[in-house]
């Protein structure tokens, strides 16, 4: 259990040490939320972790044009038009 601490003019937490490392949240960037039930804490994500995921929900929420849905479509190697 921990309460709110002053600092400066705003005022903070105290998380014990085994619960940083229980959560995996030492040397991370924090981001706040706060929820019906109180305040959620979470670790910042790096810019790659969810790309991929990111990318699909952005092109699922767009309209897709019929050239861009060729490219999207088209395969990634064909090798029978190429000249050696």
């Amino acid at each position: 259990m921990t309460t709110l601490i002053r600092i400066g003019n705003s005022q903070g937490i105290r998380i014990p040490k085994a619960v940083i490392k229980q959560a995996q949240l030492e040397d991370r960037q924090l981001k706040f939320k706060v929820i019906e039930d109180g305040l959620l804490i979470q670790p910042v994500k790096k810019n790659r972790e969810g790309w991929k995921e990111q990318f699909y929900k952005a092109l699922e929420s767009q309209e897709t044009s019929e050239a861009d849905q060729e490219w999207l479509d088209a395969p990634l190697v064909d090798e029978e038009d190429w000249e050696w």
